[in-house]
């Protein structure tokens, strides 16, 4: 299934233009907004499942699109996740569960947006395969953490520099939560759809420059390992939302470094569920 948060709506698609108002095909039983479903998580994938033949009532403007988990109580996200990556940050790679830090639920936003540039930084985009969590989790074993998982989509780990590095030590959740530092979409795929979840192409391009590109089978800890180090320590709760790591490409490793200008326009994209787009303007505009 794939689950959009549309107009403020939880609607499930039959295309990418097209998709079921889930309240209103449920006879209210379920939804009308996304978080609901999260709480009813089984109950709703169970009755969906049973669902056939339904015509579509919803056209899918995706200006309307928001983050399909509008509203989690907790956002983590990973650090150093990909071998290459972390060798461009000057680290080695993490042989026990990686750097943990939060983005603040303030910076969430939705797939296709305008964010502002803040004033004197550097500015730079981490693409990042996101689990959404569908049950409560709490010590829970890899071997079973995808029955935890609601669903897969995408986000970028927008990342002002200046900021999360300045002294006297790092300040990684406010150097990424400015105002729409946190876009997830365009909507959430279920684990079932896809043929190997550990293994997806992700990739985005900046003004049409592919500036990263690498496959979710790199990830050092793979989102099940990742349920498992999480939920040992904080428990995981419906709705919130992983940011599971970025390859290797970042502004902030290349040499001379990069960062995103105003007028730019990033792409992101991961195999099996499709593409958000993010252009920036420059403070005060």
């Amino acid at each position: 299934m794939r689950i959009a948060n549309h107009n403020s709506r939880a609607v499930l698609l039959t295309s990418d233009e097209a998709g079921v108002d889930i309240h209103t095909a449920s006879d209210g039983r379920f939804g009308p907004d996304l978080p609901s479903l999260y709480t009813e998580w089984e109950a709703f994938t169970a009755w969906a499942q049973r669902l056939s033949g339904l015509a579509a009532d919803v056209a899918i403007d995706r200006s309307l699109l928001g983050s399909p988990s509008p509203a989690p109580r907790q956002i983590f996200a990973i650090g150093l996740n990909y071998s290459a990556h972390a060798k461009e940050s000057g680290f080695d790679a993490p042989d026990q569960l990686p750097p943990v830090f939060t983005k603040f639920v303030s910076s969430l936003a939705g797939p296709d947006t305008e964010v502002v540039l803040p004033a004197g930084g550097n500015t730079d985009w981490e693409v990042e395969l996101v689990a959404i969590i569908g049950k409560e989790a709490s010590n829970v074993s890899a071997s079973n953490a995808w029955d935890y998982v609601a669903g897969l989509s995408i986000g970028q780990d927008i990342s002002e520099r200046v900021s999360q590095l300045r002294g006297p030590a790092p300040q990684f959740g406010l150097g990424k939560s400015f105002p729409g530092f946190g876009p997830v979409g365009p909507w959430l795929v279920t684990v079932d759809e896809f043929e190997n979840p550990d293994d997806l192409e992700i990739s985005c391009s900046l003004d049409g420059e592919e500036v990263q590109k690498g496959r979710t089978s790199e990830l050092i800890f793979s989102v099940p390992a990742l349920v498992e180090g999480l939920s040992a320590t904080v428990t995981l709760l419906p709705g919130d939302i992983i940011f599971t790591g970025t390859p290797a490409g970042v502004g902030l490793g290349r040499s001379p470094q990069r960062f995103i200008q105003p007028g730019e326009t990033l792409v992101s994209h991961i195999e099996g569920i499709g593409e958000i787009t993010q252009t920036f303007i420059a403070a005060g505009n």
